[in-house]
């Protein structure tokens, strides 16, 4: 289903690489969520893993950023299709946990932004990792 577009192509682009990553690299929890529609899915394609609803979302992402001390996301690419809604990112995690760890990942999101009160936010998002799941 495609929805109405409400966002231009760099609204897009600045809503996935800012406002969400942003509030990611942050571990903002709260601004983190408010990307997300209420019954919002999100999915690893590459570990088949799957958070269906705000709630199951919040658990993950207060499990990733306690295992990490600094979270950064980087060097986006970003392919947008802006009638629809939709972006895709490219893009260079760098994950730093308490005794000094990095992992570094090349991953790839797709996101489907659907229009809603307080304006537009995820309906979907698909992760394809390179290296092993951080987002259980």
């Amino acid at each position: 289903m495609q929805y109405e577009p409400t966002l231009s192509r760099a609204e897009l682009v600045k809503f996935a690489t800012q406002t969400y990553f942003g509030n990611v690299d942050a571990k903002n929890m709260e601004a983190t969520l408010d990307c997300f529609h209420d019954e919002a899915l999100f999915c690893v394609q590459t570990a088949f893993t799957r958070h269906a609803g705000k709630a199951e979302i919040r658990r993950m992402f207060e499990d990733f950023f306690g295992a990490y001390e600094t979270i950064i996301h980087r060097d986006f690419t970003c392919t947008v299709d802006e009638k629809n809604g939709r972006i895709t990112a490219c893009f260079v995690a760098e994950l730093h946990d308490a005794d000094g760890n990095v992992t570094l990942l090349n991953n790839t999101n797709f996101w489907r932004l659907r229009p809603g009160p307080g304006g537009a936010k995820f309906q979907e998002v698909y992760v394809y990792m390179s290296g092993a799941n951080v987002l259980t």
